[in-house]
C-alpha cells in the first residue's frame, strides 16, 4: 500500500472563465446571466443592469476584503463576477506604488514594477480560487486591444487581439482560468469591384465568441464547445447544469423558458413514455406526482427527480450507472452526491446516463 490513496474519475467543481472583448460588446451583461450573480463592479459597467452588487472597490485592500467577504459566505451568492479585470489591475498598482511611496510603476526601473504588480495580483486570484473552493462560481471579465504580435519562429509581425491588462498580469488569467471566452462582433470583408477601383467593405456585425485559440486571439475551454458559438449565455448553459435555468434574464428580454433537463451538444435529452409497472398503477393514475413528491422527501432535487420521473429510471439505477463509472460507490444513497455532480454530470449528460441505464437493462440474467 503506498503512502498517497490514488482517485480516478471527474472532480466536478465550479467553474473560472475569463471573458474578454472590445467596449461595448456586452460581456458584463453576459456575466449577469450566470447562476446567482453578485458583480465587484471595478468601473462602474453594471450601473444600468439590475444585478446584486458589492460597494465599488475604492483601493486594492478593499477589493481583496469583499472576495474574501464572499469566499467566508457572508455574500450569498452562485457566481462571483468581477468587472473588469484591467481596472482591477489599476488599483493593484496604486497599491504597489503606494507601498514603494513612488509616484508610478515606472520609476521603479527595468520593468521592477510590473513584476511586483504580477506578484500582487496573484493574491486575487488565490482570494477567488478560496471563492471557488466554497462552491461558487468565478467570471472576471476584461476589455480587449488590439496589439503587435512578433513570434520566435516566424519572419514579421502580425496584429491580434489580446486582454487589456498588462504583459505580465494576461498570462496569469490565462493559465488560471477553466473557460477563456473571446467575444468580437463577426465581420466578414467582401470585395465590390474588380481591378484598381476594387474596393473593401465589413459586413455583418454579428456578436460571436471564440472558445479556442487562434493566432488572432486566445481563447481556450475544458468542456469540448465548438470553437465559434453565439454570444448568449445559452450557449454554455449546459456546463452549469439545473442553476443557468434559474439565471436572471438580462433586462428587457424575457426570463429563459424552463426546460426539465439541459441540452448537451443541441440535443434535447431523451423523454420516453415507458408502460407504468404494476406498483405504478396500483398508485392510480397520479403515480407520476406520487412518485415525484417521494422523490423529495427522499432529497432528490427537482432536476433530476423530472427525468426520472418521465423515463421510469429508478435511484437503484443511477446508482450502479455512477458506480461502474467509478465516480462514486455504488451503494452511496443519490441524495449524497455533490450538487454539482447531479447539475453537470448527471442532468447536464441525461442522454449519455439514460442510455447506460438502458444499455444495463438489456443485460440478461
Amino acid at each position: 500500500m503506498g503512502k498517497y490513496a490514488v482517485t480516478e474519475g471527474t472532480i466536478p467543481q465550479p467553474v473560472r472563465t475569463v471573458i474578454y472583448g472590445p467596449e461595448g460588446i456586452g460581456k458584463t451583461t453576459f456575466a449577469s446571466r450566470f447562476p446567482d450573480p453578485v458583480f465587484i463592479d471595478t468601473e462602474g459597467g453594471s450601473g444600468r443592469l439590475a444585478v446584486r452588487r458589492l460597494p465599488s472597490p475604492t483601493s486594492w485592500a478593499m477589493l481583496l476584503d469583499e472576495v474574501a467577504e464572499v469566499a467566508r459566505g457572508g455574500v450569498p451568492c452562485g457566481t462571483l463576477v468581477v468587472d473588469t479585470a484591467d481596472w482591477a489591475e489599476r488599483l493593484c498598482i496604486r497599491a504597489v506604488c503606494d507601498k514603494a511611496q513612488v509616484k508610478g510603476i515606472e520609476d521603479f526601473g527595468y520593468g521592477k514594477g510590473y513584476v511586483y504588480v504580477k506578484e500582487e495580483f496573484g493574491r486575487l486570484l488565490d482570494a477567488l480560487d478560496e471563492v471557488r473552493n466554497s462552491g461558487r462560481h468565478i467570471v472576471v471579465t476584461a476589455h480587449a486591444q488590439i496589439t503587435k504580435f512578433e513570434q520566435p519562429d516566424e519572419m514579421g509581425a502580425y496584429d491580434r487581439w489580446s486582454m487589456k491588462t498588462s504583459k505580465q498580469v494576461a498570462p496569469l488569467l490565462r493559465e488560471w482560468c477553466d473557460m477563456l471566452l473571446f467575444a468580437n462582433y463577426k465581420t466578414i470583408v467582401v470585395r465590390d469591384g474588380e481591378g484598381k477601383n476594387a474596393k473593401s467593405k465589413a459586413q455583418g456585425g454579428r456578436r460571436v465568441m471564440y472558445t479556442c485559440h487562434h493566432p488572432c486571439w486566445d481563447a481556450k475551454n475544458r468542456f469540448g464547445l465548438a470553437s465559434e458559438l453565439p454570444f448568449e449565455f445559452e450557449s454554455i448553459a449546459a456546463i452549469f447544469g439545473e442553476s443557468a435555468a434559474a439565471a436572471s434574464a438580462a433586462p428587457g428580454n424575457p426570463a429563459p423558458v424552463s426546460r426539465p433537463a439541459v441540452m448537451v451538444d443541441d440535443v434535447p435529452p431523451p423523454v420516453v413514455q415507458p408502460e407504468p409497472t404494476p406498483m405504478q398503477q396500483l398508485m392510480g393514475e397520479d403515480w407520476k406526482a406520487k412518485t415525484d413528491a417521494a422523490l423529495a422527501t427522499l432529497g432528490i432535487p427537482s432536476n433530476l427527480r423530472q427525468l426520472l420521473v418521465a423515463n421510469n429510471v429508478g435511484l437503484d439505477e443511477i446508482q450502479t450507472v455512477v458506480g461502474a463509472r467509478g465516480y462514486f460507490p455504488a451503494d452511496m444513497p443519490v441524495k449524497d452526491y455533490p450538487r454539482d455532480f447531479i447539475d453537470g454530470c448527471l442532468v447536464g449528460a441525461w442522454p449519455q446516463v439514460y442510455e447506460m441505464i438502458l444499455n444495463n437493462r438489456d443485460v440478461p440474467f
